[in-house]
């Protein structure tokens, strides 16, 4: 396959918004990945990539030109120009591929869900999915105050979450549905319930908010429990991140010490 060398190529242009334009992902309903490990999973788990674009410089080590040979249709290479311009990066990887956005409902069963308020920044987001994809969550819910997943920054930082875990932008009568059953919990720093006094091992939900903002009015409302990780007194508050990670993992820890079915 011809070597693309042209920003003016359509293809390069389409990737070039997706990594640009929220709105242009919404409605072609795609993002972009990049990255050797990206790729990886990709293959991994078989999925269907719109296209794969890839240098020669990339493709120069045999391990991962393996990658490029399990993919159920060619890759195409591009100039090393035309992938620093595609790249959401400084230093591209020397892959990228695009690919569509899962369509997720609520399962039967549900029992461990994160549901994130007000979160801005898209390297907290990103962290937090990764972080919720280790942690075993059914899935993890997006108010409408959050960034955009698939947001170039959120994707990078989630190190292959969005394949691994449902991850739903939802409205709030959505997520009140999803909590159904759910014992809910709101992470706050005045909260009255020390996070390990927290019965975890129930069927449960996680709500974090914005160290900027906090949780919102519909976020605070949903949530009867707030439950709070003791600090030293001269410390505010925790990066929502950090905060997310300290509970989830005490739930992890509990759940672990359920009697097997």
């Amino acid at each position: 396959m011809t070597e693309i060398s042209s920003l003016t190529n359509p293809g390069v242009k389409y990737v070039r918004r997706l990594q640009a334009e929220r709105r242009f992902r919404e409605r072609e309903r795609a993002f972009v990945v990049e990255g050797t490990r990206w790729l990886a999973e990709v293959v991994r788990l078989a999925l269907p990539p719109g296209r794969v674009y890839y240098t020669a410089t990339w493709a120069a080590r045999p391990e991962q030109a393996a990658l490029l040979a399990q993919l159920p249709e060619p890759a195409q290479p591009v100039s090393d120009a035309v992938m620093a311009a595609m790249s959401d990066t400084q230093s591209p990887a020397g892959v990228l591929a695009v690919l569509p956005m899962p369509v997720h409902t609520r399962p039967e069963k549900v029992d461990f869900l994160l549901i994130l308020d007000e979160i801005r920044i898209p390297g907290n987001l990103g962290t937090m999915l990764r972080t919720a994809a280790a942690a075993g969550v059914d899935a993890v819910l997006l108010s409408p105050g959050c960034v955009d997943a698939y947001n170039p920054k959120v994707v990078r930082g989630g190190m292959g979450a969005h394949l691994r875990l449902p991850v739903v932008a939802a409205s709030w009568p959505e997520i009140r549905q999803w909590v159904a059953g759910l014992h809910v919990w709101l992470a706050a720093a005045g909260g009255a319930t020390a996070y390990t006094a927290v019965a975890w091992a129930e069927p449960s939900a996680l709500i974090i908010g914005s160290e900027a903002v906090g949780a919102g009015s519909e976020a605070q409302a949903l949530a009867p429990g707030r439950v709070a990780i003791p600090m030293h007194a001269a410390t505010e508050s925790l990066n929502a991140a950090v905060a997310a990670g300290i509970l989830l993992f005490e739930a992890v820890r509990q759940r672990a010490q359920r009697p097997a079915p």
